[in-house]
C-alpha cells in the first residue's frame, strides 16, 4: 500500500471510530503523526503543537462540566477529579478501547519498540485529536468528542474515589475499618542505578497485605496501595 493510500485508510478508520468527519483532512493527519515519523518524512508536521492546543481544550471542557454539575465539591476536590479524568492512564484506555492506537503514524523503530502501546504517546494523540476537531469544527464538536469518551466516566471516578491517590484512599479505609494506619516498607531493588525497580510491601497490624513494584520508591508504594485497596474492598 502506498503512502497516500495508507494515510487515507487510517484517517477514514479514525473518523469512524471518533464519530467525526473532518472537512480539513490535513488536521487529522497532523494529529495522528508522532514526531518519530518525521525521521523519514521530514515534510510532515508532527502532532506536538496541535497536542498543546488539545490539552487546553480538554481541560476547559472537563473543568466546565465539573464546575456546573458538581456544586458541592470544593476547588481542591474538583482539581483531583479533573486530574483523574485527563491523566495519561485514562486517555490511554480510550485510545486502546477504540483501537485508534492502530492508526498512529510512527517510525519503524518506534513501532518495533511498542510505540502503539506507550501511554504517553497515546495520550498525546488523544489530545491532538481534540485540538484537530476544535480547529476543524469548533468548540461544540470537540466537546461532543470529549463527552463521549471521557466525561461519561465521571460518576465512576467519584463513586470509586479513584480521584484520591491510592495511598490516601487506603489510609482512609484502614483507619475507618480497622483503626490502623498502613505501614510501607521497601524490601528490595533490582537493576542498574539509573533504572532500578523497587519492591515495596504494605502491612496492617503487622500483616502484609500486598506488594508492589515501581521505578521509584513512591510508585512502588502506590502499587502496593492499589492492590491492597482491591483486597480490602472484596
Amino acid at each position: 500500500m502506498g503512502y497516500l493510500e495508507q494515510f487515507t485508510k487510517k484517517m477514514i478508520d479514525t473518523e469512524n471510530k471518533i464519530g467525526y468527519v473532518f472537512k480539513n483532512k490535513a488536521l487529522l493527519k497532523n494529529a495522528l503523526t508522532h514526531r518519530s515519523f518525521r525521521s523519514t518524512n521530514p515534510k510532515i508536521k508532527s502532532n506536538e503543537r496541535i497536542e498543546f492546543l488539545g490539552d487546553a481544550v480538554l481541560e476547559l471542557v472537563v473543568t466546565e462540566v465539573l464546575y456546573q454539575d458538581y456544586p458541592n465539591y470544593n476547588e481542591g476536590e474538583l482539581t483531583k477529579i479533573r486530574s483523574a479524568l485527563v491523566r495519561t492512564e485514562m486517555l490511554n484506555q480510550v485510545m486502546k478501547q477504540k483501537k485508534i492506537n492502530e492508526n498512529i503514524f510512527l517510525s519503524v523503530g518506534e513501532r518495533k519498540s511498542g510505540g502503539r502501546e506507550k501511554g504517553y504517546i497515546l495520550a498525546n494523540v488523544y489530545e491532538s485529536i481534540v485540538g484537530a476537531i476544535y480547529l476543524d469544527g469548533g468548540f461544540v464538536n470537540a466537546q461532543k468528542f470529549i463527552n463521549s469518551t471521557i466525561l461519561h466516566r465521571v460518576k465512576n471516578v467519584i463513586n470509586n474515589k479513584t480521584y484520591i491517590d491510592p495511598k490516601t484512599h487506603l489510609q482512609e479505609i484502614s483507619q475507618s475499618k480497622y483503626k490502623q494506619i498502613p505501614l510501607y516498607r521497601i524490601v528490595g531493588s533490582q537493576g542498574l542505578e539509573h533504572e532500578k525497580v523497587f519492591t515495596a510491601e504494605v502491612s496492617l497490624n503487622g500483616k502484609i497485605i500486598a506488594t508492589g513494584k515501581g521505578l521509584t520508591k513512591q510508585r512502588a508504594e502506590e502499587q502496593c496501595a492499589k492492590k491492597a485497596l482491591k483486597i480490602l474492598k472484596k
